[in-house]
C-alpha cells in the first residue's frame, strides 16, 4: 500500500518526493516578494550612498531620527495620532514578532508543527502587524494547513503568556487569516478623579470637555456642542461617570443659562435625582419622558423658523439660544421596553431630534446597556459613540463600527468589577483606530458640589411659574 506521501505515476511507477528544500537564495527572495517595502528601503539607501556619499546620506537620517524624537518629545499629541501609528508596528514587528523570537513563541505554544518530510519547522506567517495604541497589537496572520481558529483559540492563554501579554483575543478576518488582538498591559492602575468645575463660562469648551484620560497619558475630552453621544456599557461599567464629569465640566455654562439639560432617567430618577436642581426639565415617567421630548420637538421647530426667517444655517451658543442637552438614562426603557405605542412615540421623536437637532443646538447624550438595533434603533444616528466594558463581543461592533474590535477595541474583555468601572473605547476620527480611555469617577459629595455651586440663575422676566425656570416658551428665549 502506497502512502500518502507516495505519488503514483501513469504505469503504476510510484516515487517518493524530494524531501529537499529549496536554497537559501530562493528562500531570501521569496521572502523580499513578500516584504516589497524593505527592499525598496534598501535600495533607496543604497542609492542615496551612491549618489550623495556616506557622509550626507548620514546626516540627512540622523536628522530624521531626531526630527522624530524632538517632535514626539515636543508635541506628543500630533505625533501619537500621525506618527506613531505608523513607527510603532514596524518597530514591534521586527522587535516583538519577527524572526526566530516569533517562531519560538509559536512552537512553545504548540502552533507551529514539523514538516514529517523535511523536518523543518512549519510557522504560521505573520501578515501585517497593526499598533492602534502603545498597549494594543493585533497581529494578522496566516495558519499552517490543518488549522482552524478553534486551534487558536485553545491555545490563547498559553500564546498570552508567551507573549507576556495582559490578554490575547482571536477571530477570524477572512479565509485563511487570523486577526490576533494582543493586548500588552492594562494603562489604567488607578481611579481618574472627578475634573475640577472652570470658575468661569469662558473656560469651558463644550467641543471638548475634559472627562477623563486616555492611554496616551493626555486628557480624554467628550464634545456635546454639534454632535449626539450614545454611551453603550454594561451594568457597573462606568456609564454614571460620564453622566456626571460632563457635567461638571460645564457646569458653568449650566449656572450661566448657557447649557440646559433635560434629563430623562426611567429608572425612577435613581440616578440622577441627586442633581434635580441642575435640571431644566427632568422626566422619571414614560409619559413625562414623551412630553419633555415633545418640548423639545417643539424648541427645535422654534429655533427653525427663527432660522428660516433670518436666512441662518446654525445657531451660536448664548443666553437667548441656549445648547439644550437631552439626557436619556437607561434609554432601552425609552426605545424598546415600554407599551409599543409609546416605543412608537419615543423613537418617532428621538429620530427628530437626531436628524435635525445639531444644527438648532439640541444635543442627545443616550446612556444604553444593549446596542442592538432591536433596542436601539436609532443607533446609526449618533455621530459620537463611546464603548465602555460590555458583555457581547458583537456589541464591539455595534457601537464603534465594523472591524473596531479587530483592530483592538476589546470592550467585551474588560472585567466587570468596580476596579475597571469606567474603562472603555472610542474611535480617533483622525486615524480611525480605536483608542482606550478611563472616565473620571465622580462621587456624591462631588455631585453635591456641582449642584451648590452651579445651579441654574433665575432669569430676570416676568414669567408665570408653571412655564418653566428658565423661559415661557420654552425655545430658550425670555418672554
Amino acid at each position: 500500500m502506497t502512502t500518502s506521501l507516495t505519488r503514483v505515476y501513469p504505469g503504476g511507477h510510484t516515487r517518493r518526493p524530494s524531501s529537499r528544500t529549496a536554497g537559501a537564495e530562493w528562500r531570501a527572495l521569496a521572502w523580499l516578494a513578500r516584504h516589497p517595502l524593505f527592499l525598496v528601503t534598501f535600495a533607496a539607501l543604497i542609492g542615496a550612498l551612491v549618489v550623495t556619499g556616506p557622509l550626507i546620506t548620514g546626516c540627512v537620517l540622523g536628522g530624521l531620527v531626531l526630527t522624530m524624537v524632538l517632535w514626539g518629545r515636543s508635541h506628543p499629541a500630533t505625533f501619537d495620532r500621525w506618527a506613531a501609528p505608523i513607527l510603532r508596528p514596524l518597530w514591534r514587528r521586527w522587535t516583538a514578532y519577527g524572526g526566530r523570537r516569533w517562531a519560538a513563541v509559536l512552537a512553545d505554544c504548540e502552533l507551529a508543527r514539523e514538516n514529517r518530510r523535511t523536518g523543518r519547522l512549519v510557522v504560521p506567517r505573520l501578515l501585517r502587524v497593526r499598533s492602534s495604541s502603545p498597549s494594543i497589537d493585533t497581529l494578522y496572520v496566516r495558519p499552517a494547513r490543518g488549522q482552524d481558529l478553534r486551534t487558536w483559540t485553545d491555545r490563547s492563554e498559553a500564546l498570552a503568556d508567551a507573549l507576556t501579554a495582559h490578554r490575547v483575543a482571536i477571530t477570524r478576518t477572512r479565509p485563511g487569516v487570523l486577526a490576533i488582538v494582543v493586548e500588552r498591559e492594562m494603562p489604567f492602575d488607578h481611579v481618574i478623579p472627578a475634573p475640577d468645575i472652570p470658575t468661569d463660562t469662558t473656560d469651558v469648551d463644550l467641543s471638548a470637555l475634559d472627562v477623563g484620560d486616555n492611554e496616551h497619558g493626555q486628557p480624554f475630552t467628550l464634545r456635546v456642542l454639534g454632535t449626539h453621544v450614545l454611551v453603550a456599557g454594561a451594568s457597573g461599567s462606568g456609564k454614571g461617570s460620564l453622566l456626571w464629569a460632563p457635567m461638571r465640566a460645564m457646569g458653568p455654562a449650566i449656572r450661566d443659562g448657557l447649557v440646559r439639560l433635560w434629563v430623562i432617567d426611567l429608572k425612577g430618577g435613581a440616578e440622577t435625582s441627586r442633581g434635580g436642581p441642575l435640571f431644566h426639565r427632568h422626566a422619571t415617567t414614560m409619559t413625562d419622558a414623551l412630553r419633555l421630548l415633545h418640548d423639545v420637538r417643539d424648541v427645535l421647530k422654534d429655533r427653525q423658523e427663527h432660522m428660516r426667517a433670518n436666512n441662518l444655517r446654525r445657531l451660536d451658543v448664548s443666553t437667548d439660544w441656549p445648547l439644550d442637552v437631552v439626557v436619556i438614562d437607561e434609554m432601552a426603557m425609552l426605545t424598546a421596553y415600554g407599551e409599543r405605542s409609546d416605543v412608537r412615540d419615543a423613537l418617532r421623536l428621538l429620530a427628530e431630534l437626531l436628524t435635525q437637532g445639531r444644527a438648532c443646538l439640541i444635543s442627545v447624550m443616550g446612556y444604553v446597556q444593549e446596542p442592538s438595533k432591536d433596542v436601539v434603533d436609532v443607533r446609526e444616528l449618533f455621530p459620537t459613540r463611546v464603548c465602555l466594558g460590555v458583555t457581547a463581543a458583537s456589541h464591539v461592533d455595534m457601537v464603534l463600527g465594523e472591524g473596531a474590535r479587530e483592530r483592538g477595541a476589546l470592550a467585551d474583555e474588560i472585567p466587570g468589577d468596580p476596579r475597571h468601572a469606567g474603562i472603555g473605547f472610542v474611535i480617533d476620527q483622525g486615524s480611525r483606530l480605536p483608542v482606550r480611555f478611563r472616565a473620571a469617577y465622580v462621587t456624591d459629595t462631588e455631585i453635591d458640589e456641582l449642584v451648590d455651586r452651579c445651579t441654574p440663575r433665575p432669569r430676570l422676566s416676568a414669567i408665570d411659574p408653571a412655564d418653566g425656570p428658565d423661559d415661557a416658551d420654552g425655545s430658550g428665549r425670555a418672554a
